[in-house]
């Protein structure tokens, strides 16, 4: 849900909070400046919904500062992480008229938006626009067809060192990822429980595949041998 309006201005290029390890590709400020459309920034604090699952997808997000996470709710209360979205990261495309999954932020988190309807009108008559939308929307099925590959054939160690990869490309800093999640929302991303993630975070530092700098902060001491894990 939309709560507080912090301000209204045009989109640029500025992302903040949390950096990622590479500049940031930013096809959402390009879209949105390309055709002067104007963007809103909203403030969420930590577990704050963003929009709830099944409600109208009226508006388009992208990440400023902090980080997202994208979920849905079995029927039995288990809950399933789709994405993590950081900052620079788009979400909330849909190819309905409403969302299929919720949206939370992890931490204190900034967020841009623009409404669906304005881009999609944009997209109609502006052939560069409808293409940056396309590739936005082909690395949301990319990252879910390889999620849905990690669920159904990786073990339980295969799917954290295939997270910490992950993690390392987009957050690593220094040769440091701090990880705005929490053990448990990495369970529910990677579908084992808290003690599978601890236990297997535990067994990499035993054998000297990474280090703890503080609760959530990693450090990656052997890429190759994760990578062999992951392979």
């Amino acid at each position: 849900m939309l709560t507080q309006t912090l301000k209204t201005q045009a989109i640029n290029t500025q992302i903040g909070g949390i950096a990622p390890a590479h500049p940031v590709s930013d096809q959402f400020g390009a879209v949105t400046g390309h055709v002067g459309l104007v963007a809103t920034e909203f403030s969420y604090r930590k577990d704050e919904e963003i929009y709830g699952e099944d409600e109208p997808a009226e508006y388009v997000y992208q990440v400023v500062s902090g980080a997202v996470r994208s979920y849905k709710l079995l029927s039995d209360g288990r809950r399933q992480i789709g994405a993590f979205h950081l900052p620079g990261d788009v979400f909330g495309l849909e190819s309905g008229a409403t969302h299929r999954l919720a949206a939370e932020a992890i931490i204190d988190t900034n967020v841009r938006l623009v409404k669906r309807a304005s881009l999609e009108k944009a997209a109609g008559t502006d052939v560069q626009v409808a293409r940056k939308l396309w590739a936005m929307t082909a690395s949301e099925l990319r990252h879910a067809e390889d999620h849905m590959l990690l669920l159904g054939r990786k073990t339980a160690m295969e799917r954290v060192a295939t997270f910490l990869l992950e993690m390392d490309r987009r957050l690593a800093v220094a040769g440091m990822m701090a990880l705005p999640m929490c053990r448990r929302d990495i369970g529910d991303y990677l579908g084992l429980t808290l003690e599978t993630v601890s236990r297997a975070l535990s067994q990499l530092h035993t054998q000297g595949i990474l280090g703890f700098s503080g609760a959530r902060q990693i450090v990656l001491r052997n890429r190759q041998r994760l990578h062999n894990l992951d392979a």
